[in-house]
């Protein structure tokens, strides 16, 4: 059975997509744990919030979580490669980074 060009490259593609990772920011003691997080294009982020008052994880002009609630979460998908520095907008003290790498 011969594949054409488009089926080898779909089937070069498949180890990538089931290669992506889930990865998991805590929002606790008024900060993001992991501080500094390394992740992959096509990984997905979530941010849990186990604090009392809510939280958002906000990297200007490339995502905002909006209000995460208190025991709630909010995920967010990697782009390509970059590092990201974000905030809690209601606690300005609260950073962290994420690199995609």
């Amino acid at each position: 059975m011969r594949l054409s060009a488009l089926a080898w490259a779909a089937l070069a593609a498949l180890p990538a997509l089931a290669a992506a990772e889930t990865h998991v920011v805590t929002m606790e003691a008024m900060g993001f744990r992991p501080a500094e997080l390394v992740v992959r294009p096509g990984d997905r982020v979530v941010w849990q919030n186990k604090d009392l008052v809510p939280h958002t994880a906000t990297a200007r002009g490339r995502f905002d979580s909006g209000e995460i609630a208190a025991g709630k979460s909010w995920a967010w998908t990697a782009p390509g490669p970059g590092r990201l520095d974000y905030v809690c907008t209601f606690h300005p003290g609260m950073k962290a980074g994420i690199v995609v790498q």
